[in-house]
């Protein structure tokens, strides 16, 4: 969130975010109750807040290992040149496991998070899809063993 939005949020919608970030499913009739408004209020401050794009919609959270998808893991991207980078970004968004997809500082020009159901199919992502677009010089392969902190920010103004 830059300065300027930061700049037009008061107590009540930083206690609204709060509220959402605990339960984002938490009825606006409910954040009315919490906060001492009306639910009219609640509408009104989170329609001015996805106006700024603060709130960008709301996103379902599975557990991917019960949908057969056991392993995650971080890709490390290296480029041939950073000119094609906009072509590797669309060639990447194209594969179906990569599920976050990050330019990045340092020694690769991308961080993917993939998901794959097995070693063999993480195999099968990495030789014949990642390592095959043009441009890709070389990849680096992180698995993730457990997620033990998976949480919002937590912001520095509250009410």
């Amino acid at each position: 969130m830059d300065g300027a939005c930061c700049q037009q949020l008061d107590d009540l919608d930083y206690q609204i975010l709060s509220i959402l970030f605990n339960d984002s499913r938490t009825p606006f009739l409910e954040i009315a109750r919490q906060c001492h408004v009306s639910g009219g209020t609640i509408h009104v401050r989170m329609k001015k807040m996805e106006e700024l794009g603060i709130i960008k919609g709301t996103k379902l959270i599975v557990d991917n290992s019960k949908l057969g998808y056991d392993i995650c893991c971080f890709i490390g991207v290296k480029l041939d040149s950073t000119l094609d980078s906009s072509t590797i970004q669309e060639s990447l968004s194209r594969i179906n496991e990569v599920v976050e997809l990050h330019y990045t500082t340092g020694e690769y020009s991308f961080f993917v998070k993939v998901l794959c159901k097995n070693v063999s199919h993480l195999q099968y992502i990495l030789m014949r899809k990642i390592q095959l677009i043009n441009g890709v010089q070389s990849t680096n392969t992180f698995i993730s063993l457990s997620k033990p902190i998976d949480r919002n920010i937590e912001l520095e103004k509250m009410y």
